[in-house]
């Protein structure tokens, strides 16, 4: 399933034969229960999202489009780019109570996972054992993130400019 049922973490459900699969999630459990982002690209062109907040008792947001083949080519150039396949989370700060960030991706073929803790700023970064691989992660989730806010936004606009 798409959500997560315990502990944040979710199970990919991409079958072998496909060429392309991103997923994100960052989340923690705390004062307002399990709070978590996370959303996914499918290589049919679908984008799943969901937002569980329960500050102020907020309501989770789920959100599914489908984008065309020209966005999955952008998302994948973006990913290349990044060259986030050279990297290697064994020194990254693993997840604690701060929470957890995740980061799949199926492309060319290779499989990648990335799990660390939630980073807040380019400080956690630098002092990380590993501040160049974990930069080029911040950054492509940074990238990731605006993109998909920025499609959500677009496509499930209440009243158009």
């Amino acid at each position: 399933s798409f959500l997560p049922h315990s502990v944040g973490v979710c199970t990919s459900t991409y079958q072998m034969g496909d060429e392309f699969y991103v997923r994100y999630y960052v989340g923690h459990k705390g004062k307002f229960g399990h709070e978590f982002l996370e959303f996914e690209f499918r290589p049919d062109g679908r984008l799943r999202y969901a937002n569980n907040s329960n500050y102020k008792n907020d309501t989770m947001i789920r959100k599914e489009a489908y984008v065309a083949p020209s966005v999955l080519r952008e998302l994948k150039r973006i990913i290349e780019e990044a060259n986030i396949v050279a990297e290697d989370d064994t020194n990254w700060p693993a997840p604690d109570r701060v929470g957890r960030q995740e980061l799949e991706i199926v492309l060319h073929g290779e499989h990648i996972s990335f799990t660390t803790t939630k980073i807040g700023s380019l400080l956690d970064v630098q002092e990380s054992k590993d501040p160049n691989g974990l930069r080029n992660f911040y950054y492509l989730v940074q990238d990731l993130k605006c993109l998909v806010f920025s499609l959500i936004g677009l496509h499930f606009k209440i009243k158009p400019i």
